[in-house]
């Protein structure tokens, strides 16, 4: 009985110690492996290699500020299109959407008693003629009368010097004043004469309006555009829209949008800096596209309200792909340098008491360098003054625990904000 207990305490025994190994070479085994793909403990007194650090290249380029600005195009001409007399539109030629040439018809009225009207003033350009016919004729019998009267005055005047008492003295009297009589004739045919003239020109100016009144008859455009309403048809009446107080309406409006117009307001800060004709990018978001523009004009007054001027920029739009309403933005350029040294905008460091860039010189350290900025954009900076070179390296990525001639690994990457100078 002592025995077999024995012999089980024996082979528990060799089972633990079985039990053991297997741990044991399963451990060693993992050790092996772990140690397979790692490198050997540096000793202590072998110094640690020196961290890596992402530079880009200080580098020339051409740089601009500028202030954004949000306008909507407007035609660089709208006129609603009135009538210059009243009549009823007996024919329109146009409609929404068409594009009109300069002096093209749009519209013709019809107005019958305006042509009554010319035909009464051609009437009264014949009577007055008629009538100076008849004066003339007049004077030419007064003429006459006068001739005679004048004659026979004189004659008896003569025989009564030459033979006093001869002829009574009342004769000679009447036959004066039959001569009187005959000259004042006269000079009456011809302030008829005169009169039947001036109301020939009276006749003929009337006339004249009315012919001018009638050409109105025909609307025409009066500049090339698009017609973006129409706001009658045939048959309708319209009045002449020759008075504000009226309320007339209008045939049909037009737009020249083969040049757009562009209002923006410039902030009081960048007003000194316009200047007509200078050249513009247009964006068009609608489109995704640029256009070119120049400032055209400008109100050379600071507007009080808001502190802004009013400028606008012309458009050309040749192949009317731009509509008026659309909204366009504008980066009006303020400052321009070109071939500067510039750095991309994540080299700069302005967390201490001075903007600076960090550099990593051919020793490989890195060195601070205090710098002076000029013109900022998005990604580049420029650098005004400083110790930067062109072609230096500067530090782009983090710098936490970097300072003054820390040894380190450079590498260059690509920035978007890298241009070729």
């Amino acid at each position: 009985m002592i025995h077999q207990q024995r012999n089980r305490e024996i082979a528990n025994g060799q089972r633990r110690f079985a039990a053991a190994l297997a741990i044991g070479f399963s451990i060693f085994g993992l050790a092996a492996c772990s140690r397979g793909g790692a490198q050997m403990p540096r000793s202590s007194n072998q110094p640690p290699e020196p961290p890596t650090v992402a530079v880009a290249k200080a580098s020339l380029a051409d740089l601009s500020t500028s202030v954004p600005l949000t306008a909507e195009f407007e035609p660089f001409q709208e006129v609603d299109v009135m009538a210059k007399v009243s009549g009823y539109i007996r024919r329109i030629n146009v409609d929404i959407g068409d594009r009109v040439r300069e002096g093209q018809v749009l519209a013709v009225l019809e107005m019958p008693e305006m042509q009554d009207d010319l035909t009464r003033a051609a009437a009264a350009i014949q009577e007055a003629n008629a009538e100076l016919g008849a004066a003339r004729d007049e004077l030419q019998r007064a003429a006459s009368a006068h001739n005679m009267a004048h004659l026979s005055y004189t004659r008896i005047l003569d025989v009564s010097k030459g033979e006093p008492g001869l002829v009574p003295q009342q004769e000679v009297d009447e036959a004066h004043s039959r001569d009187l009589v005959a000259e004042a004739q006269v000079s009456a045919a011809k302030s008829r004469i005169s009169a039947n003239q001036q109301r020939i020109h009276v006749a003929e100016a009337e006339q004249a309006r009315l012919k001018t009144l009638f050409q109105y008859a025909v609307i025409s455009a009066p500049f090339a555009g698009v017609v973006t309403r129409r706001y009658a048809n045939t048959g309708s009446l319209i009045q002449a829209g020759t008075a504000s107080q009226t309320q007339a309406m209008p045939v049909v409006r037009l737009s020249q949008n083969s040049l757009l117009r562009l209002a923006l307001p410039v902030p009081e800060s960048a007003v000194p800096l316009i200047r007509p004709g200078k050249p513009v990018d247009v964006r068009v978001s609608a489109l995704n596209r640029t256009f070119p523009g120049r400032v055209a004009r400008f109100a050379g007054k600071v507007d009080k309200a808001t502190r802004t001027m009013q400028t606008e920029v012309d458009v050309p739009n040749p192949t009317l792909v731009l509509i008026p309403g659309m909204y366009a933005e504008v980066d009006l350029i303020t400052e321009k340098r070109n071939r500067v040294l510039s750095v991309p905008s994540e080299a700069v460091d302005g967390s201490g008491a001075s903007t600076r860039v960090f550099t990593v010189g051919a020793a490989g350290a890195i060195e601070v360098i205090p710098v002076s900025l000029g013109i900022e954009e998005a990604r580049r900076v420029e650098i005004r003054s400083g110790g930067l070179k062109e072609g230096d390296d500067v530090v782009v990525g983090p710098r936490s625990g970097l300072k003054q001639g820390l040894k380190v690994l450079p590498k260059i990457i690509a920035l978007a904000s890298d241009s070729v100078p």
